[in-house]
């Protein structure tokens, strides 16, 4: 590729008129579970802003929905649990899940890719700590502490809980990748709340799974986390391709961080494209300035585009990014 490729968590999303509009009255899950709506969906970012990939319109808890969790994303809340998962019988009745639980996710897929070309699509999945998360806690949680509790408290229970999370989304993210998806991403979202040392203990041998069951299908493979500037290390030790950098460490310090032999992801912070864009200009041409020093780079943002942003400065942003940063 001729110039830094470039791509926004969340493109496809709140911030968009035209997503705001076919989502009108319509549920998070249900639209997860329409494969007309998912394409359409996903593909509205990469028509406005042509972005060089595209992410697959989805949610974290789909899969979990998907093999019978009672769970339901709350608008202005996020997900929330029927029946919170904190004892060896909540654990025993997460079961794997197959591609027949989800036909939708094949057939949105399939017709992405079709209608995508030669643009990637980028197949996603959360990750086990963030899943484990949400279904300890019953919903979002700041502190974690319901988590952490199980995690330090019942350290073979919360394995089992880690293994059986890390099947479910290593099955979805081969569903997708298997339908055609080029690339896969795993969103760790939370798992900057464990320390370097718990995260080697407590994730990281789950997360190793996941990355090496990916291994034979092909597709570079993404690791991302919030709040994991202490962690980027480890996450690069996990084994994907790809390490995402949120917007509290410099790529030049990630590159070092993460080690040799990957990829960085990321980097400018959402919050920014509120401002001028002589700031939001400045900034990007920083970050491109930085990830030179990694091995690879895709400009990003350190985390989802913002409900409030305004579409026209990543429309802008896209062409800077691409005009910037061409060989």
């Amino acid at each position: 590729m001729p110039y830094t490729p470039v791509w926004y968590m969340r493109q496809a999303g709140r911030s968009l008129p035209e997503y705001r509009r076919v989502r009108e009255g319509i549920e998070m899950l249900t639209a997860c579970a329409t494969p007309d709506l998912v394409a359409e969906i996903t593909l509205q970012p990469v028509r406005r802003y042509g972005t060089d990939a595209a992410i697959f319109f989805s949610d974290i808890v789909v899969p979990l929905r998907a093999i019978g969790v009672d769970v339901d994303i709350k608008p202005n809340v996020g997900p929330v649990m029927g029946a919170p998962v904190r004892d060896r019988a909540g654990v025993a009745a997460l079961r794997p899940l197959e591609p027949d639980d989800v036909p939708y996710v094949t057939e949105a897929v399939r017709a992405l890719t079709k209608e995508l070309g030669g643009t990637p699509l980028i197949g996603f999945a959360g990750g086990p700590f963030t899943l484990a998360s949400y279904l300890i806690e019953g919903g979002p949680s700041k502190n974690h502490d319901r988590t952490k509790a199980m995690m330090y408290g019942e350290p073979d229970l919360w394995h089992e809980l880690m293994d059986r999370l890390t099947e479910i989304t290593l099955g979805f993210l081969r569903v997708q990748a298997d339908a055609g998806a080029s690339v896969t991403q795993l969103f760790d979202s939370w798992v900057g709340a464990v320390a370097p040392q718990d995260y080697r203990t407590y994730v990281l041998p789950h997360t190793k799974k996941i990355f090496e069951g990916l291994a034979g299908l092909g597709v570079p493979r993404i690791h991302f986390g919030v709040g994991t500037g202490e962690l980027l290390g480890l996450l690069g030790e996990a084994g994907a391709d790809v390490v995402g950098v949120d917007w509290r460490v410099p790529l030049d310090e990630a590159a070092v961080r993460v080690g040799a032999g990957k990829a960085l992801q990321g980097n400018l912070d959402p919050a920014i494209l509120h401002a001028p864009w002589e700031v939001i200009e400045g900034r990007a041409r920083d970050v491109l300035d930085r990830g030179r020093v990694a091995e690879g780079h895709v400009f990003n943002l350190g985390h989802g585009v913002l409900p409030s942003t305004d579409p026209g400065q990543l429309e802008r942003l896209t062409d800077l990014v691409h005009e910037a940063s061409a060989r």
